[in-house]
């Protein structure tokens, strides 16, 4: 079959947010960048994530007073991944991640907003802090994309409220006290009256927030560069000459076209959440590699690791954990279809406790997903399934709503009748339905509301950590995560373990390069995001840790590609690049 042909500077496979990062950088310094896509949206995962970004040092961070001693980030990074502590990249991402930063508030359409307070995930330990570090992308006006806003790749429909996505922080909190706060209640009636004209207008809501603002406004900047972006293309093989990568052949509306890439390849595919056969391998709950549920893009399939590998790339497989984890609850959509829906912020909550089938707590159900998730694997050692439940009373289900069961006034009955949320007239009844031992749960309820009156969890301290205290509820004294469990009926939602991006990835260099299994670079190859082995060692240290070292790898990428040094915002009006916008 004879091949059509293309040529450009830059060849990026995958349209996430480090894929993206590495094309406008590389196109803002006068390369010609080609971005191709699997999917028939753009986005990848980004789209779909919270839009948080952990880069330490910021100048977003210094203009609020955050002014971090030089090692402090090197520090807790150290102290988080242990063994897996990769200095070399790590001190990468530490360097260039604010000057990445500057480089996109400078010359792209990328803005952020940090908030006073958001701790480290583990702030208490040695270089962890209160704040400073995890930057959300601001709100954005779809508009903005023209007809592009119908390729984008939607939020994820469980964390959505009529098909409205919430921006994170102070949002949640309003429409969380909605019923408790006129003002809150003032600002939830605009912003539905605001979604509800939009989608009459536009057939989806304008105002991306989260994950979606991220992505589209990465994809603005690629527009107004001129970048082509490529859907339903997906890289079939990557062409290496004399030991180098060259291009790639990529199937676009059924024909295979061969792509030569003069200065290298960059592979942003998302890693493997949906790659049941690498799944086996890596993931110990999952011996057959489907006990398993990703609320990531279905074609997140391992393709980037595959072309790596299929030239000399090496999957870096020593880290203790191979991605990272998030409790999920499996949900039924409206069409029938299964949804998967994480569970950050409801375990945190007044109320909230988690039980194995035992009925037992195991563990401080306001720690992390990541920290929660690896407790609920230890506590299931002996048992056939690693699964848990959160359970709650009636008074704590309609004030906080729990997984997928939005609070009052929204109704809960759907949710009952689908079986997702499981209900009991008492505590035993609940268990019974659940397949939770009764007299387990019993006594773990018992033993719990003997000290939550008083605020206490002597058994597992839920509330002692600042990053409990950040997701439980202020208003509640006099501890934001702790109350008793009382008030009739009782609740329950299971849980098993899902994702939220692959952590085992390609070996790469501090200038993105994949390297070879002596660890030498592969001369025009390069991989960012998902598909490169985390620098986090395994553990998860803070909000944005997946997104913040995606958008400074692709940038480094990018500069590299374009022999450039990082973070040349100041240079933008000298070198006829756009500058678009103002100060962030």
């Amino acid at each position: 079959m004879s091949l059509d042909t293309c040529d450009c500077d830059v060849l990026v496979i995958g349209s996430g947010a480090a894929g993206m990062s590495a094309a406008v950088t590389a196109a803002a310094h006068g390369l010609e960048v080609l971005i191709v896509e699997k999917e028939a949206t753009f986005g990848g995962t980004t789209a779909r994530s919270g839009g948080w970004l952990w880069i330490p040092g910021t100048s977003l961070a210094r203009a609020w007073g955050f002014h971090e001693e030089p090692d402090l980030a090197r520090t807790y990074l150290r102290h988080e991944a242990g063994n897996s502590f990769d200095a070399e990249r790590v001190d990468a991402f530490l360097e260039h991640g604010p000057r990445a930063i500057d480089f996109f508030i400078a010359r792209t359409a990328l803005r952020f907003d940090m908030p006073l307070v958001f701790p480290d995930y583990h702030a208490e330990a040695p270089g962890g802090t209160q704040g400073g570090r995890s930057m959300v992308t601001r709100p954005f006006d779809g508009r903005e994309l023209g007809a592009h806003i119908r390729s984008l790749g939607a939020a994820l429909p469980e964390l959505t409220v009529f098909g409205m996505m919430l921006g994170s922080g102070k949002e949640i909190v309003h429409f969380m006290r909605a019923t408790r706060s006129l003002r809150s209640a003032i600002y939830v009636a605009k912003r539905l009256s605001r979604h509800f004209v939009e989608v009459l207008r536009h057939g989806r809501g304008m105002l991306l927030t989260n994950g979606n603002a991220l992505a589209g406004r990465l994809a603005k900047s690629a527009f107004d560069l001129g970048i082509p972006l490529w859907l339903s293309s997906p890289a079939k093989e990557l062409i290496a000459e004399d030991g180098a990568v060259r291009g790639a052949v990529v199937e676009r509306e059924g024909r295979p076209v061969r792509i030569s890439a003069r200065r290298g390849v960059v592979l942003a595919c998302g890693g493997f959440p949906h790659d049941v056969a690498r799944r086996k391998v890596h993931f110990p709950h999952a011996p057959t590699g489907h006990e398993h549920y990703s609320p990531g893009p279905a074609g997140n399939t391992g393709d980037g690791l595959r072309l790596a590998e299929s030239v000399g790339g090496r999957v870096d497989a020593s880290l203790p954990h191979a991605a990272a984890w998030v409790p999920v609850s499996l949900t039924t959509r409206k069409d029938g279809s299964q949804g998967v829906m994480p569970h950050f912020i409801d375990r945190a909550k007044p109320g909230v406790i988690a039980v194995t089938a035992r009925g037992r707590r195991f563990t401080n159900e306001a720690d992390s997903y990541h920290d929660f998730v690896q407790a609920m694997v230890a506590a299931c050692a002996d048992e056939p399934k690693v699964q848990a439940w959160l359970v709650c009373d009636h008074a704590t289900l309609r004030r906080y709503g729990l997984g997928a069961v939005a609070p009052f006034p929204l109704p809960a009955g759907r949710h009952v009748r689908s079986g997702y949320l499981l209900k009991g007239a008492s505590l035993g009844e609940l268990a019974s339905r659940a397949g939770i031992d009764p007299a387990g749960l019993e006594a773990t309820v018992a033993d719990f509301n003997a000290h939550a009156g008083a605020g206490q969890d002597p058994a597992f301290g839920k509330g002692a950590k600042a990053y409990n205290r950040f997701q439980g509820d202020a208003l509640h004294a006099p501890n934001p995560c702790v109350k008793p469990i009382e008030t009739a009926p009782f609740y329950a939602i299971r849980l098993v373990i899902g994702d939220l991006g692959t952590y085992a990835g390609l070996s790469t260099d501090r200038h993105a390069r994949v390297l070879d299994g002596e660890r030498r670079p592969i001369p025009g190859l390069y991989a960012v995001g998902n598909d490169i082995a985390s620098i986090m060692g395994g553990n998860y240290p803070g909000a944005g840790i997946t997104l913040g070292p995606a958008l400074t790898f692709g940038h480094i990428a990018g500069c590299h590609l374009a022999g450039v040094p990082t973070g040349l915002a100041a240079t933008a009006a000298d070198d006829g690049a756009p500058v678009m916008g103002g100060v962030a």
